[in-house]
Parts: structure tokens; C-alpha cells; sequence
């Protein structure tokens, strides 16, 4: 690992972030839903919308960004030069991940500030954030190795979204507790670091981290296949 590399790439990160404007868009979108909320229902909003706000800022903010500037580079053909160079698979990761890392924390805090952060300030909610977070950015890694156009990346950024960042909101589909769906998303990250914040500990951050291992698994398959690629 090269902090130099790691240093060179974050910088240039930093200087093409504002010219997308389409990106910078994405921060400010949870952070309206949450002021949209805070002008809307009086008293302290539900745990489940606490995730909610936490799983639309990983979705759209740390997936969303970090896909859309990975597949920019593949579009641009710069993406394969970068792999190819000196700098390791550790060092991209890092130093294109400490961009979206600064703007999803920012994103996070504002918006959960907004609505109430109080309960998230403890161990385990913070540790299941964290958790999240390294899913979020390694599925968005992956995504966009796997992406050939910028444009692409809006097609694949909608499951991520509906089915990772807004997971809270199918229980507002009333669906039976047996039922397969809920019993398959009660699996899924977000419920996860529910159950982690409510009473348990062991289960949930074991999977959690089975989901970080997959998604770490997806992004080194489409890291290798760029390499590999004509």
C-alpha cells in the first residue's frame, strides 16, 4: 500500500467531483428527505426511519457515487490504465473510496441531525453504520468495474437502492412475518444492523460481515475481469 498513490488518487478524485453535477445531487437528495420529514411529523421518528435515512444515504451516496465514477473512467477507457499501473487493488479502493467516505459522512450526519441522531449514538449502532457503509461501497466498487458507460450505471443503481437502502419500507406492505419476502429481507444488511441496534449482537454482525465478504468477492471478480479484459 502506497499512501503517495493512495494521495494522487484521491486528489483527483476531489477535482472531478464538481464538474458532475449530477453526483453532487445525489448528498442532497436523503438530506431533503429528511427535512421534508422533520417539516411533516411531529415527534421523534421511528428507529426503522432512522435506518431508512442511513440506508438512502449508503445507497444513493456511497453506491451511487462510487459507481458512477468507476464506470465514468471505464467509459473514458482510464479505468484499465489505473488497474494496470503500480498502484494496488488496495490502493484505488482507498484512495477512490475517501471521496464518497468524506461526502457520506457529511450526507449521513446532516441528514440524521436533522431528524433526531441521537438514538444511532451508541456502540452497536455505530459499528452496524460502519458495517453498512463497507457493504454499500464495495457493491458500488463492484457495480462499476461491472458498468461499460456512466449511463449504465442508473439502471443498476435502482435494485441497490430498493432492494439494500430502502429495505425498511416493505414492512409497510403489511405482508405476513412467515411470509418468504419478509423472512428473505429480514436477512438483508439493513435489517441486520436493526436487529444488531435492538438486542442482539453475535448473529447480526456475523451477517453482516458474510454480506461484506460476497460483496468484497463481487468487486475482486469484476477488478479481475477488467484486467483480463481485451
Amino acid at each position: 500500500m502506497s499512501v503517495q498513490r493512495i494521495h494522487a488518487i484521491f486528489e483527483k478524485d476531489l477535482k472531478d467531483l464538481p464538474r458532475n453535477i449530477a453526483l453532487l445531487m445525489l448528498p442532497v437528495s436523503n438530506i431533503l428527505l429528511a427535512l421534508i420529514y422533520s417539516l411533516t411529523v411531529d415527534g421523534e421518528p421511528p428507529i426503522a426511519f432512522l435506518y431508512l435515512i442511513a440506508g438512502a444515504t449508503f445507497s444513493m451516496v456511497t453506491s451511487g457515487i462510487m459507481m458512477s465514477m468507476i464506470a465514468e473512467e471505464n467509459e473514458k477507457n482510464t479505468m484499465r490504465g489505473l488497474i494496470q499501473s503500480p498502484a494496488s487493488l488496495l490502493d484505488i479502493i482507498i484512495g477512490k473510496s475517501l471521496v464518497t467516505g468524506i461526502i457520506t459522512a457529511i450526507s449521513l450526519m446532516v441528514s440524521l441531525m436533522i431528524v433526531g441522531i441521537e438514538p444511532l449514538m451508541n456502540f452497536r449502532a455505530i459499528i452496524g453504520l460502519i458495517l453498512m457503509f463497507l457493504f454499500f461501497l464495495l457493491v458500488g466498487i463492484g457495480i462499476g468495474l461491472f458498468s461499460k458507460s456512466l449511463a449504465a450505471t442508473s439502471g443498476y443503481l435502482m435494485p441497490v437502492m430498493f432492494l439494500f437502502g430502502f429495505t425498511p419500507m416493505i414492512a409497510t406492505f403489511q405482508l405476513a412475518e412467515d411470509s418468504i419476502i419478509i423472512r428473505t429481507t429480514n436477512t438483508f444488511p439493513i435489517m441486520q444492523a436493526i436487529e444488531l441496534y435492538d438486542n442482539n449482537f453475535w448473529m447480526p454482525l456475523g451477517i453482516l460481515t458474510a454480506w461484506i465478504i460476497g460483496a468484497a468477492l463481487f468487486t475482486f471478480i469484476c477488478f479481475r475481469k477488467v484486467m483480463t479484459d481485451d
